[in-house]
């Protein structure tokens, strides 16, 4: 058997058999407590390398430099407060701990802040959204929109505390009261970005059934100061936020050197903030001065007007006729006419009278026996014309006399008397119709076609029984001829 290698008196494998032995889980926790102890608040400053954005909201990536890589994760939670986003290729310095993570024997940085490495990496960033944002049209001048000349109401967006507010209030007071509606925001910060672009979008919600008034116009601004400071407003959001704003924005962020992509979106930029409420709302005394001035040409161009129309009028009177030309010659037509129409008249009738002298002449005692007998003959005629016609209108009124008077024989009582019957009347010469309408006593008379006799109705009174008077010859008496039946 071969011997164990002696080191200082002590073998190999009795120094193996005095150290620790550890399993895999407590090795990697150890060194995890062990990095997450030494390195619990780091700054690392590097490129951003490869960064991804999965569906849970934590963003990963990798720090580099020419020499290593460190990967890097920021939490949800934290990605949203972030200042600037981290995009590849950007300069930043990144501020968090150190943590392993032992499924993959790998360790990182979990980054709670992130902040570009010097103004340098601002302004390359800056250019890129700038190239970005200009390709795709929003800073297009034919997409802006046109102030209005006097809003009733203005909308502000910026912090309510601050010299900023004071001095546009002051310069709106001085100019034109107006109504100001205030949407407070941060104005610097994480924060500052997502709350301006909200407040654009909420002054762009309202009116209709909102319950609010909505602005004319919308001021956006911040007092001066870096970069930094101003970083807030070189957001993608709010660039987007003011492009999409359908009422017209003015952006007064900064001095009148500085400037950040809302300037360039905005439908108009004003050097400071007091300049955009100038511009928001004009002077009172300029509108008096534009009033007068605008009064003052109304009335020099409605004179213009009125001695341009006279000197045509007169130029145009001046080519017409006199009134005594035009009538002159049709007045002495008239004259001439006038005096001729005496003349005229006793010639006229002078011409009758020789014309009915001519044709008295002419006529002849003959002519008028003539016409005479014809008159005559054409009476007679007609006399004999109507004789006949008389007669003509006699004969048919007698045939319809007779026919009517046939027919009142065929339909009078006597007809019926011929037929065999008999009238009955009372004393007063009433027929009567009915048996029961007789009473004993009571005085007849019975008519028959060839006479009338009087009858007593037996059973009277004087108890004598029947009494038949002697039968006589009667004349037909006129009586109504009404029916019998």
């Amino acid at each position: 058997m071969a011997k164990a290698a002696s080191v200082g008196g002590t073998t190999t494998a009795d120094a193996g058999a005095n150290t620790q032995e550890y399993t895999v889980s407590e090795l990697s926790m150890g060194l995890k407590k062990t990095i997450e102890t030494m390195y619990d608040h780091v700054r690392v400053r590097g490129e951003v390398g490869r960064v991804s954005r999965p569906a849970s909201g934590h963003l990963y990536l990798d720090l580099k430099d020419d020499k290593a890589v460190i990967a890097g994760v920021v939490w949800k939670g934290v990605a949203g407060r972030l200042r600037v986003q981290p995009e590849q290729g950007l300069e930043v310095i990144a501020t968090g701990r150190l943590t392993t993570f032992p499924g993959q024997s790998k360790y990182q940085i979990v980054i709670e802040s992130v902040e570009p490495a010097g103004v340098g990496a601002l302004m390359a960033l800056l250019e890129e959204r700038k190239k970005k944002l200009q390709a795709e049209g929003l800073f297009d001048e034919a997409r802006k929109k046109p102030l209005p000349t006097l809003p009733g109401l203005v909308g502000i967006v910026t912090s309510p505390t601050g010299a900023v507010i004071r001095d546009m209030m002051h310069g709106f007071n001085e100019r034109f009261p107006t109504r100001v509606l205030v949407w407070p925001v941060r104005v610097q910060g994480e924060a500052s970005a997502n709350e301006v672009a909200a407040a654009i979008r909420g002054f762009n919600r309202m009116g209709g059934d909102s319950g609010f008034p909505r602005p004319e116009v919308l001021i956006v601004a911040r007092g001066g100061g870096s970069l930094e400071d101003l970083w807030g407003f070189n957001e993608e959001v709010v660039a987007r936020a003011v492009a999409e704003s359908e009422i017209p924005v003015i952006s007064a962020v900064g001095h009148e050197t500085d400037w950040t992509l809302i300037d360039l979106v905005a439908d108009a930029r004003a050097p400071t903030p007091t300049k955009a409420a100038e511009w928001a709302v004009p002077r009172q005394s300029d509108l008096l001065d534009r009033l007068g001035d605008l009064d003052h040409r109304l009335k020099l161009s409605l004179q213009r007007r009125l001695e341009e129309a006279r000197s045509r009028l007169t130029a145009a009177a001046r080519g017409l006729p006199r009134m005594q030309d035009l009538i002159g010659l049709p007045r002495q037509r008239f004259d001439n006419a006038s005096a001729r129409l005496n003349s005229a008249l006793m010639m006229n009738t002078q011409s009758h009278a020789n014309r009915f002298a001519r044709v008295h002449g002419r006529l002849h005692v003959d002519a008028l026996r003539q016409r005479v007998r014809g008159e005559q003959e054409r009476l007679l005629q007609v006399r004999a014309r109507a004789g006949r016609a008389m007669t003509n209108s006699l004969r048919g009124h007698r045939q319809s006399i007779e026919t009517q008077g046939k027919l009142l024989q065929s339909l009078s009582y006597q007809g019926v008397l011929e037929r065999g019957f008999a009238l009955v009347r009372d004393g007063d010469g009433a027929p009567v119709r009915h048996a029961a309408k007789t009473e004993p006593g009571m005085l007849l008379q019975i008519e028959w076609a060839d006479g009338r006799i009087d009858a007593t109705v037996a059973g009277g009174d004087d108890g004598a029984g029947e009494t038949w008077p002697r039968r006589k010859k009667a004349k037909p008496a006129k009586v109504d001829q009404g029916s019998l039946f």
